[in-house]
């Protein structure tokens, strides 16, 4: 068997209009079905689900680094720290990063699934890292 790719990503949430509201101005997802208990959108070709699930715990989520990042360009960086700021979306920076390991910003949706905004790549900071962390192990 080959892995060929993410099929979907599911999030539990707590209140499914308040999420459909959040996902489609935060993350301009596109809605493509919304039920009683669930929605679906297309995030620029990623399949995102939402299931309401109103009686779990959400409070150890905020603890855990555990997030999904999305690639922005670094010039959309200021607006789209303005733009979660102006909608009300508490941001993080995050940790110390150098200039050629990107910058981030932190979200969360409304039920505490953590978001990522990241202006490099993988192999960008891949790059990085062999340049300047001589600690790590590499492999091909």
């Amino acid at each position: 068997m080959e892995i060929k790719g993410i099929n979907h990503i599911t999030f539990s949430v707590s209140d499914l209009k308040k999420s459909i509201k959040f996902y489609k101005e935060i993350l301009n997802a596109k809605l493509l079905v919304e039920g009683e208990t669930l929605a679906y959108f297309d995030l620029n070709g990623l399949w995102l689900a939402l299931n309401l699930e109103e009686d779990i715990p959400r409070g150890e989520i905020h603890k855990s680094y555990t997030h999904i990042s999305f690639t922005i360009d670094e010039d959309d960086y200021e607006d789209a720290h303005k733009r979660l700021i102006k909608k009300g979306i508490e941001v993080s920076i995050g940790r110390f990063r150098y200039p050629q390991e990107g910058r981030s910003l932190y979200f969360k949706d409304p039920d505490g699934h953590k978001f990522e905004f990241h202006t490099k790549t993988r192999e960008d900071r891949i790059a990085f890292f062999k340049a300047n962390k001589r600690n790590l192990q590499f492999y091909d």
